[in-house]
């Protein structure tokens, strides 16, 4: 007979009250062929890597699959480091392979990043919103949170700089500050240049350290790339994260850091003992398709494709949720966020709007460290545009009935 032992929640640490299950994990669990869903951050299949491409990279590991299949460096592969600082050069930074470390997607970014600088009651800036997994990552560690709003600008530095000058005059001070500039996850909302340098000058004089993170920065749909925080760091103050997730396929799991020497010294540290290092098979295929050319090949297609869709959910807000909502334009990236006229709860509602209506969403609350209900973040590059057009319908219609419930109630 098999005894089965049962850890009564004192025996585990502390910290684990503070992990929470990700919201787009338990929308799996609601997901039937007849949902239709706008919940997870997914890149759609079609931008992966064909299947010439595949064969390429099939030869090139047979070739060096002794290595491939070994141990590697704490600090990734110095092949990798070196096409990913040429790579970083066409988009505006200019950085020495030296300066850059490989990372197990760039969520494990945020992990190491909060391992090395957060401390219990240290002071952390978010964006309100920000991105949920930030502050699940962030919250085992308990900060103090300093919530920042969005306008359609970005990031509201003018009152980052009074809250900033309130806090040092209470005599503490900011650890660390955390942003995605362009393209937010979950806003949507790139942060204008004048801000960005605002916010340079606002750490330089409050001395604090910025973590940025730019998984959309590489797919843009209009215009030039907006300039990186990182490439106008004269101070070393920038500590700059991406990933190949968006770029070529989150399978992968390969990110990377772009920070000073001694603040790369300390990620390898603490990666050192978290995983010793990222599998050199995946940073042998990221290599490969950087030096071949396929992530060069594939932005410029993954651009056109997410643009067509991104215009086809904003076309679709605006025929069916005009009156009821207001939205994020993004110039980039994979999300729209809504926020609704009316008071309504979209957590609360969730579970009956899936049942009806078979559409889904995530609920903005997830995204804030302050209490908003009324928002939604929409994702628009994993759904067609037929199952577009007809979702926003469904939520609209959901949305329309909800409202009217709520008018009766007032």
């Amino acid at each position: 007979m098999l005894l089965l032992y049962t850890m009564k929640s004192r025996k585990f640490a502390r910290r684990m009250k503070y992990v929470t299950m990700s919201d787009v994990s338990e929308l799996l669990k609601w997901m039937t062929p007849d949902m239709i869903s706008f919940g997870g951050g997914i890149p759609d299949p079609i931008t992966f890597p064909d299947e010439a491409d595949f064969n390429e990279m099939l030869t090139f590991l047979k070739g060096v699959k002794d290595k491939a299949f070994q141990y590697g460096k704490t600090e990734g592969l110095d092949e990798l480091r070196v096409s990913l600082s040429k790579f970083s050069q066409k988009h505006s930074i200019v950085t020495d392979p030296e300066n850059i470390i490989i990372t197990t997607g760039s969520q494990q970014v945020l992990d190491l990043t909060a391992k090395i600088f957060i401390n219990k009651n240290d002071f952390v800036a978010v964006e309100l919103p920000t991105y949920m997994v930030a502050l699940q990552v962030f919250n085992m560690f308990k900060p103090k949170y300093i919530g920042i709003p969005l306008d359609f600008e970005g990031m509201r530095t003018d009152i980052l700089e009074e809250k900033l000058r309130k806090l040092y005059s209470d005599g503490v001070s900011l650890k660390l500050l955390y942003t995605m500039p362009t393209s937010q996850n979950p806003a949507g909302i790139s942060m204008s240049i004048e801000r960005r340098k605002h916010l340079l000058e606002l750490a330089s004089k409050y001395d604090f350290i910025i973590l940025e993170d730019d998984p959309y920065g590489y797919i843009t749909f209009e215009g030039d790339e907006p300039i990186r925080l990182k490439s106008m760091d004269k101070e070393g103050r920038v500590i700059y994260t991406s990933t190949f997730s968006k770029i070529l396929g989150p399978g992968l799991r390969i990110g990377w850091i772009i920070a000073e020497e001694n603040i790369i010294k300390q990620y390898v540290r603490i990666k050192q003992i978290t995983d010793i290092c990222t599998s050199p098979l995946t940073q042998y295929i990221a290599y490969y398709t950087l030096e071949n050319g396929i992530v060069d090949k594939k932005i410029p297609i993954i651009k056109r494709f997410y643009r067509e869709k991104r215009d086809a959910m904003l076309n679709a807000l605006e025929k069916y949720m005009s009156n009821s909502a207001t939205w994020s334009k993004p110039i980039g990236g994979l999300f729209i966020f809504v926020w609704l006229n009316n008071n309504i709860d979209t957590r609360a509602i969730l579970p009956d709007v899936i049942k009806k209506y078979k559409v889904a969403y995530l609920p903005g609350d997830s995204f804030y460290v302050i209490d908003v209900r009324n928002t939604m973040r929409l994702n628009f590059s994993y759904p067609s545009i037929n199952q577009i057009e007809e979702g926003i319908k469904r939520l609209s219609m959901a949305i329309m009935s909800y409202s009217a419930q709520e008018q009766v109630v007032n």
